[in-house]
Protein backbone atom coordinates (compact mmCIF):
# COMPACT_ATOMS: atom_id res chain seq x y z
CA UNK A 1 0.00 0.00 0.00
CA UNK A 2 1.25 3.30 -1.17
CA UNK A 3 2.15 6.23 1.71
CA UNK A 4 1.45 10.16 1.44
CA UNK A 5 5.01 12.04 1.02
CA UNK A 6 5.86 13.92 3.54
CA UNK A 7 5.19 17.67 3.32
CA UNK A 8 8.57 19.65 2.53
CA UNK A 9 7.37 23.13 3.96
CA UNK A 10 8.11 22.51 7.79
CA UNK A 11 8.19 25.25 10.64
CA UNK A 12 11.70 25.87 12.11
CA UNK A 13 12.64 23.78 14.92
CA UNK A 14 12.10 25.27 18.31
CA UNK A 15 15.03 26.31 20.43
CA UNK A 16 17.45 23.27 21.77
CA UNK A 17 19.71 23.24 24.57
CA UNK A 18 23.26 22.86 22.61
CA UNK A 19 23.75 19.45 24.41
CA UNK A 20 20.69 18.11 23.18
CA UNK A 21 21.60 18.80 19.61
CA UNK A 22 22.37 16.20 16.73
CA UNK A 23 24.38 18.44 13.99
CA UNK A 24 23.46 16.00 11.85
CA UNK A 25 25.58 14.18 9.31
CA UNK A 26 28.43 16.05 7.33
CA UNK A 27 28.37 17.49 3.95
CA UNK A 28 30.44 14.87 2.37
CA UNK A 29 28.21 11.80 4.21
CA UNK A 30 24.74 13.93 2.55
CA UNK A 31 26.64 14.04 -0.76
CA UNK A 32 26.94 9.83 -0.81
CA UNK A 33 23.56 9.58 0.65
CA UNK A 34 22.20 11.59 -2.57
CA UNK A 35 24.16 9.58 -4.88
CA UNK A 36 23.07 6.32 -2.97
CA UNK A 37 19.18 7.15 -3.35
CA UNK A 38 19.57 8.48 -6.91
CA UNK A 39 20.93 5.06 -7.28
CA UNK A 40 18.41 3.18 -5.28
CA UNK A 41 15.70 4.97 -7.45
CA UNK A 42 17.78 3.80 -10.85
CA UNK A 43 17.27 0.27 -8.93
CA UNK A 44 13.33 1.18 -9.19
CA UNK A 45 13.19 2.41 -12.79
CA UNK A 46 15.05 -1.00 -13.90
CA UNK A 47 11.87 -3.05 -12.24
CA UNK A 48 9.19 -4.53 -13.95
CA UNK A 49 6.01 -3.44 -13.52
CA UNK A 50 4.99 -6.14 -11.34
CA UNK A 51 7.86 -5.89 -9.50
CA UNK A 52 7.43 -2.29 -8.94
CA UNK A 53 3.98 -2.72 -7.25
CA UNK A 54 5.27 -5.00 -4.78
CA UNK A 55 7.59 -2.49 -3.36
CA UNK A 56 6.80 -0.33 -0.60
CA UNK A 57 6.99 3.63 -1.66
CA UNK A 58 4.61 6.49 -1.33
CA UNK A 59 2.43 7.02 -4.13
CA UNK A 60 4.29 10.51 -5.55
CA UNK A 61 7.75 8.87 -5.82
CA UNK A 62 5.61 5.74 -7.63
CA UNK A 63 4.61 7.96 -10.20
CA UNK A 64 7.96 9.23 -10.96
CA UNK A 65 9.70 6.36 -11.35
CA UNK A 66 6.50 5.18 -13.61
CA UNK A 67 7.37 8.34 -15.62
CA UNK A 68 10.80 7.62 -15.71
CA UNK A 69 10.06 4.31 -17.29
CA UNK A 70 8.27 5.73 -20.15
CA UNK A 71 10.78 8.34 -20.78
CA UNK A 72 13.51 7.74 -23.74
CA UNK A 73 15.38 10.77 -24.08
CA UNK A 74 18.98 10.15 -21.89
CA UNK A 75 19.22 14.42 -20.39
CA UNK A 76 14.71 13.99 -19.73
CA UNK A 77 15.90 10.78 -17.75
CA UNK A 78 18.60 12.00 -16.06
CA UNK A 79 16.87 14.84 -14.90
CA UNK A 80 13.64 12.22 -13.94
CA UNK A 81 16.24 10.47 -12.08
CA UNK A 82 17.79 13.60 -10.14
CA UNK A 83 13.98 14.38 -9.22
CA UNK A 84 13.52 10.67 -7.84
CA UNK A 85 16.49 11.01 -5.94
CA UNK A 86 15.11 14.35 -4.16
CA UNK A 87 12.01 12.67 -3.44
CA UNK A 88 13.50 9.60 -1.54
CA UNK A 89 15.59 12.08 0.76
CA UNK A 90 11.84 12.24 2.46
CA UNK A 91 11.23 9.08 3.31
CA UNK A 92 13.09 6.00 4.70
CA UNK A 93 14.69 3.84 2.35
CA UNK A 94 14.73 0.57 3.71
CA UNK A 95 11.81 -1.20 3.49
CA UNK A 96 12.42 -0.09 -0.37
CA UNK A 97 16.11 -1.25 0.21
CA UNK A 98 14.69 -4.36 1.62
CA UNK A 99 12.45 -5.31 -1.04
CA UNK A 100 14.86 -4.89 -3.66
CA UNK A 101 17.85 -7.17 -1.80
CA UNK A 102 14.54 -9.77 -1.82
CA UNK A 103 14.58 -9.08 -5.56
CA UNK A 104 18.32 -9.38 -5.72
CA UNK A 105 18.56 -12.85 -3.79
CA UNK A 106 20.26 -11.73 -0.51
CA UNK A 107 19.42 -14.28 1.74
CA UNK A 108 16.31 -14.28 3.89
CA UNK A 109 18.26 -13.83 6.84
CA UNK A 110 19.48 -11.19 6.19
CA UNK A 111 15.70 -9.30 4.96
CA UNK A 112 14.85 -10.96 8.25
CA UNK A 113 17.81 -8.75 10.06
CA UNK A 114 16.53 -5.53 8.08
CA UNK A 115 13.16 -5.93 9.05
CA UNK A 116 13.91 -6.59 12.52
CA UNK A 117 15.76 -3.54 12.91
CA UNK A 118 13.10 -1.39 11.88
CA UNK A 119 10.92 -3.24 14.17
CA UNK A 120 13.34 -2.15 17.09
CA UNK A 121 13.56 1.44 15.38
CA UNK A 122 9.84 2.12 15.50
CA UNK A 123 9.69 0.29 19.25
CA UNK A 124 11.98 2.77 20.61
CA UNK A 125 10.06 5.79 18.78
CA UNK A 126 7.37 4.15 20.46
CA UNK A 127 8.75 3.82 24.33
CA UNK A 128 12.16 5.50 25.40
CA UNK A 129 12.19 2.17 27.72
CA UNK A 130 13.79 0.08 24.65
CA UNK A 131 17.01 2.40 25.58
CA UNK A 132 17.13 -0.44 28.25
CA UNK A 133 17.20 -3.70 25.81
CA UNK A 134 19.09 -1.88 23.65
CA UNK A 135 21.47 -1.46 26.55
CA UNK A 136 21.58 -4.94 27.45
CA UNK A 137 21.79 -6.43 23.84
CA UNK A 138 24.79 -4.06 23.03
CA UNK A 139 26.45 -3.15 26.19
CA UNK A 140 28.83 -0.11 23.94
CA UNK A 141 25.51 0.97 22.66
CA UNK A 142 25.89 5.29 23.22
CA UNK A 143 22.58 5.36 24.82
CA UNK A 144 22.61 8.96 24.83
CA UNK A 145 23.22 9.76 21.36
CA UNK A 146 20.18 7.39 20.66
CA UNK A 147 17.76 9.32 23.27
CA UNK A 148 19.25 12.74 21.44
CA UNK A 149 17.91 10.94 17.43
CA UNK A 150 15.19 9.44 19.34
CA UNK A 151 13.88 13.15 20.18
CA UNK A 152 14.67 14.58 17.35
CA UNK A 153 12.87 11.54 15.04
CA UNK A 154 10.14 12.05 16.70
CA UNK A 155 9.96 16.00 16.07
CA UNK A 156 10.64 15.32 12.41
CA UNK A 157 7.06 13.14 12.29
CA UNK A 158 5.85 15.85 14.53
CA UNK A 159 6.68 18.42 11.85
CA UNK A 160 6.49 16.42 8.74
CA UNK A 161 10.22 17.34 8.03
CA UNK A 162 12.31 14.59 6.09
CA UNK A 163 13.25 11.78 8.09
CA UNK A 164 16.75 12.00 8.59
CA UNK A 165 17.14 11.37 12.64
CA UNK A 166 14.77 8.20 11.72
CA UNK A 167 17.45 7.19 9.14
CA UNK A 168 20.34 7.38 11.12
CA UNK A 169 18.55 5.39 14.23
CA UNK A 170 18.90 2.14 11.66
CA UNK A 171 21.81 2.99 10.65
CA UNK A 172 23.27 2.99 14.26
CA UNK A 173 21.48 -0.12 14.93
CA UNK A 174 22.61 -1.47 12.46
CA UNK A 175 26.42 -1.28 12.81
CA UNK A 176 25.24 -2.28 16.28
CA UNK A 177 24.11 -5.14 15.18
CA UNK A 178 27.19 -5.93 12.79
CA UNK A 179 29.43 -5.52 15.14
CA UNK A 180 27.94 -8.04 17.51
CA UNK A 181 27.65 -10.48 14.46
CA UNK A 182 24.14 -9.95 13.99
CA UNK A 183 23.01 -12.66 15.69
CA UNK A 184 19.28 -12.75 15.89
CA UNK A 185 18.61 -15.14 19.21
CA UNK A 186 20.91 -11.98 21.15
CA UNK A 187 18.21 -8.98 19.49
CA UNK A 188 15.64 -7.66 21.12
CA UNK A 189 12.26 -8.80 20.76
CA UNK A 190 10.28 -6.38 18.97
CA UNK A 191 6.14 -6.41 18.15
CA UNK A 192 5.21 -6.76 14.04
CA UNK A 193 4.26 -3.29 13.86
CA UNK A 194 5.16 -1.49 10.19
CA UNK A 195 8.11 -0.69 9.25
CA UNK A 196 7.69 2.44 6.97
CA UNK A 197 8.05 5.59 8.88
CA UNK A 198 4.67 6.71 11.07
CA UNK A 199 2.65 9.10 9.81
Amino acid sequence: MKTPMNDQHAPADDAEEPSDLYDGPSKSSLKREMHALQDLGEQLVALSSERLAKVPMPEELFAAVRDAQRISKHGARRRQLQYIGKLMRHIDPAPIQAQLDAFNGVSKAEVARQHRLERLRNDLLDDDKVLGRIADTWPGADLQHLRTLRRNALKEREQSKPPRAFREIFRVLRDLDAGAGGDDESAPASSPDESDFPN
